[in-house]
Parts: C-alpha cells; sequence; structure tokens
C-alpha cells in the first residue's frame, strides 16, 4: 500500500507534535515539515548568544493535561539529582527516582519554582495583585483607601461589559483596573483596553476572582496561615536543561530517527487548491510541494492569503486579522540594584523572579526575564553575572522594530538604568531578537473568525493547528493538543474537525501570564 504523503507547514511545537504522533502511530504516511527559518522550535525555540541562552517569550512547561506531561518526560525525563543552583543552596526539590543529573547529562528536565511579580512605583506587588498588608504598605495609605472606594463603587454600579476596560472595571474597581491593568494591556497589544473585546478578560484573569482576593486579603490581615506569606507565591514547573528549544530539537530529531524529514528554510508562499482539496503549496515562490495532507500552524492570515480562489469577503477577514510582534533584548549584567527581600535563596542572592511585570507607564518595556532563574544552564557564568531578557511588544514595520540592533539596545539600556534596576557601567554584553506575529490579536475581523473557519473546515485534507495556525492566544499545551486531535481524527479518518477548533475555547489558561504567550 502506497503511503499518504503528509506535508506540514511549521517546526515549532504544534507542527512537530503532528509530525512525530503520525509517525508514532501509523507507518501509512510519509511526513515532510516545512520550515521558513533556520530554526527548529517557533516561538518556543532557544536562541544562543556566546554560551548565554534565551528563552524566547519564556515558556514554562506544565500542563492539565496528561498527555502532554508524559509527551514532554518522555523526550526528556525529570532529574533525578540536584541542579546546579539547587546543590550549591542547599534547597530541597522533589527528585525522579532513577532520573538523569543535570550536572552530568544535557537530556533533562529540571524542577523550578514559578514566581513572577508585578514591579511598580519601584517596588514589587504579587502577579497576580493579591490584597495583603505588604500590597497596602507599596500602595501607600491614600492609593489604598482611593482603591477601596473605587473597588465599592464598582460592586454598586455595573459598567455596560462591552470592552476589556470595562471587564477590568467591575471586577476591580477604576483605581486597581488604572494601576495593574490598564497600562500594561496596552503596550502588550499595542491597544488601549476600551478597544478589545471584553472575552479577553475571561481568559486573563481566570482564577483572579475577587471574591478570592478578599479572602486572600484577611487572610494576610488576620495572620492566618502566616508563615506561608512568601512561599505562597511559588509553584513548581518544569523546564528543559537549556530551555525550550532544547525540547523541540530533541523531538526534531526523533522524528527524524523515524523516518520523518524536516526542510528548513522553506517558506511557505502559495497554497495550491481545486475541488476543495489543497493539492500542493510553492515553497520560497518557485518550488511546487504536492501532498495527500496538509497541516498548518503558518499564520492564519498568510495561509488564507496565499490560497488561490478565495472569496472576497473570506480574504477581507483574513488579511484583517491582527496580530503583536516581539522584540527580546538580552542584557548581560554584573549585578542589579534590586534587592532579594524575599525568603527565596538564589545565586547571588538576585530577585527569585522569573518574569518582572513592568507596569510604568513611562518606560516601554513590558516584562523582564531572569534567565538564571528558568535555569543555571542558561547563563555561562551564574554565580557571578544575571542574564535578562527585556521584552518589548510592537509591531513589525514600526519606529521600534525598525531600529537597528545597537540602537534598540541603547535604548533598553536605558529603560533599566532609568527605572533603576542596574547601572550602566555594569552591563557587559547585550543581543537583540525579533519575533514577527509573536501574538495573535482579539480585535478587528477576529470577530468574523468563525466564518473563516467554516470556509477552511471545507477542505477535506487541510487541519490547522497551534497558535498561529488557528489565531488564537494558546499555551504550548493547548497547540500540542490541536496536534493530537489532528492527529487521531486523521489515523480515523474522521473528517469533523470541530474536536480540534474546539481546544481551549472553554479559556482554560493554565497560566495567568502567557509568552507564547
Amino acid at each position: 500500500m502506497k503511503k499518504k504523503k503528509v506535508v506540514i507547514i511549521g517546526a515549532g511545537p504544534a507542527g512537530l507534535t503532528a509530525g512525530i504522533e503520525l509517525l508514532r502511530k501509523s507507518k501509512d504516511y510519509e511526513v515532510t515539515i516545512l520550515e521558513a527559518s533556520k530554526e527548529i522550535g517557533g516561538i518556543s525555540r532557544t536562541v544562543k548568544y556566546k554560551q548565554n541562552r534565551m528563552d524566547i517569550g519564556g515558556h514554562r512547561f506544565f500542563s492539565k493535561d496528561k498527555e502532554v506531561m508524559k509527551f514532554w518526560t518522555d523526550i526528556m525525563p525529570l532529574q533525578g539529582k540536584p541542579s546546579f543552583d539547587d546543590k550549591k543552596l542547599k534547597r530541597e526539590k522533589k527528585l525522579s527516582e532513577g532520573g538523569p543529573d543535570p550536572e552530568c547529562e544535557d537530556r533533562v528536565m529540571l524542577v523550578r519554582n514559578r514566581v513572577s511579580r508585578i514591579y511598580y512605583l519601584k517596588k514589587f506587588f504579587d502577579y497576580p495583585i493579591s490584597m495583603k498588608m505588604e500590597t497596602f504598605k507599596n500602595m501607600g495609605l491614600k492609593r489604598t483607601f482611593v482603591a477601596g472606594c473605587s473597588y465599592l463603587k464598582s460592586v454598586v454600579i455595573k459598567k455596560r461589559e462591552d470592552s476589556l476596560e470595562n471587564f477590568y472595571i467591575n471586577r476591580f474597581g477604576k483605581k486597581l483596573y488604572s494601576m495593574f491593568f490598564e497600562k500594561y494591556t496596552e503596550k502588550l497589544w499595542g491597544r488601549h483596553p476600551s478597544e478589545i473585546s471584553a472575552d479577553w478578560g475571561s481568559q486573563r484573569v481566570k482564577g483572579l476572582s475577587i471574591t478570592a482576593v478578599i479572602k486572600d486579603m484577611f487572610k494576610k490581615v488576620f495572620h492566618i496561615n502566616s508563615k506561608k506569606v512568601e512561599t505562597s507565591l511559588i509553584e513548581e514547573f518544569i523546564y528543559p536543561k537549556y530551555g525550550p528549544g532544547q525540547l523541540w530539537e530533541t523531538v526534531a530529531r526523533e522524528f527524524e530517527k523515524l523516518g520523518g524529514v524536516i526542510l528548513k528554510e522553506k517558506e511557505v508562499t502559495k497554497i495550491n487548491q481545486k475541488d476543495e482539496k489543497i493539492i500542493s503549496v510553492v515553497v520560497n515562490n518557485d518550488e511546487e510541494i504536492n501532498g495527500d495532507i496538509f497541516i498548518s500552524s503558518m499564520p492564519l492570515k498568510d495561509l488564507v492569503m496565499g490560497m488561490n480562489n478565495v472569496p472576497s469577503d473570506i480574504s477581507r477577514i483574513a488579511e484583517g486579522l491582527p496580530y503583536r510582534d516581539f522584540v527580546t533584548v538580552g542584557v548581560l549584567v554584573k549585578k542589579l540594584n534590586l534587592k532579594n527581600e524575599t525568603d527565596i535563596k538564589t545565586l547571588g542572592n538576585i530577585v527569585p523572579d522569573c518574569w518582572i511585570y513592568v507596569q510604568d507607564a513611562d518606560v516601554k518595556l513590558g516584562r523582564i526575564q531572569i534567565f538564571n532563574n528558568w535555569s543555571p544552564y542558561m547563563v555561562k557564568s551564574p554565580t557571578t553575572n544575571v542574564w535578562l531578557g527585556l521584552e518589548y511588544f510592537c509591531n513589525e514595520g514600526d519606529d521600534f522594530w525598525n531600529m537597528k540592533d545597537r540602537e534598540c539596545i541603547d535604548f533598553a539600556i536605558d529603560e533599566l538604568v532609568k527605572m533603576g534596576i542596574i547601572e550602566r557601567k555594569s552591563v557587559i554584553d547585550a543581543h537583540r531578537e525579533k519575533v514577527k506575529k509573536a501574538y495573535p490579536a482579539y480585535f478587528d475581523t477576529y470577530s468574523e473568525i468563525d466564518t473563516l473557519i467554516d470556509y477552511l473546515n471545507k477542505f477535506d485534507n487541510l487541519y490547522c493547528v497551534g497558535r498561529n495556525g488557528q489565531h488564537r492566544y494558546n499555551n504550548m499545551d493547548h497547540s500540542m493538543v490541536t496536534s493530537f486531535e489532528t492527529v487521531n481524527n486523521i489515523i480515523n479518518n474522521v473528517k469533523d474537525k470541530s474536536n480540534i477548533w474546539s481546544v481551549n475555547t472553554e479559556k482554560e489558561y493554565h497560566e495567568e501570564d502567557k509568552s507564547e504567550k
């Protein structure tokens, strides 16, 4: 029996998951993955720069989906011995019996502490925000009083929930909204929350009801479980020794061992259709590749705009789908001015955060990653240097995107100095990375996306997977599940694709903060 030829567009988490799962579960398919860049992993890649590594956007490996967790730990087993920093600091971690030693082996998942906070008014606040005594102290008496009155007003007077702004105000009051939601949201999306659909809010604040916040406040005020004030912020996640790209590079090698083919620098520029079937794709504008089944994780906008004979209304919707682009500036420094006032031990006693959310309106910077805290192996000298990732949200082609590397790096360093986070003389080195279409956005023609989905579902042999493939701000695990569902449909000859498109539509996000967000 002749094998069916499957063409997968994109070697990110969704594309690689689909490819390896097809070859693991069936011998009936010949699978080729087309990747536009030179790299593996898409937005989940790891950038290597002078023996320091950057995680583009930050990727915590955690999922409620057991199949996803098994996939990850089958590829990279959980650590069985302490990592470099845990050993040096005598930190205790749950270790996997018989698991690899990260000091001796590379193919290993580390168990890490999850700490993220908001930096505002040159002080740290919990992320998500919690109403405890330290929060009131940092806010000051006047702001606390105004925030309390504002919240009480929001309880009595509800705004029409026709925007993300009103969604937040209804739940937290105008003052807390202006302090902890408004500016960051505007930085992220380039739109004021008054212009963004309220649907987005239900995803971003899941589990952050004001009732839970008030309960937390009373626990802190009356010293209930007071011994857990600091450690209550800590959760655990797993993380590849050398960042997310290491895992996906390992998946790519395993895929190729099973007979799969990955072709890099093959950008799909045209999709040929006939009689409601995709018959081929054209790469780099000149090479045609035929197939029986096509799985696309390329941006939904680019997929449709590359197809022939598309109805004008469908083209209009696709062309209007918005994205937000992304720039990370890696800055290597000797030290931070930020003091570690937590009870969490770290190398060099730096602050323990993986991410720091920057709310200040007078800087463009959105988030700061501290790669030392993701994994000590991401940094060449984790005991003497701090490796930061400064995250900026922008639009391809705007003034920030078009800055030259040195100009952008100097801008980012200036902002760190302005915020009092570092001294300029502390900077050792820096590097910039740019990512197109990092965040599919939920405004403009997104409200009509169901019409677009209905059109694409007419093509029996076309499956859309992943964050950009579905234009949905999925976590990495959700992107993988779209591929699990796709592979099951292909193998079982299921034509209905509703199970693929319904992944994560119940908006159950596993993390409050995203990068793949």
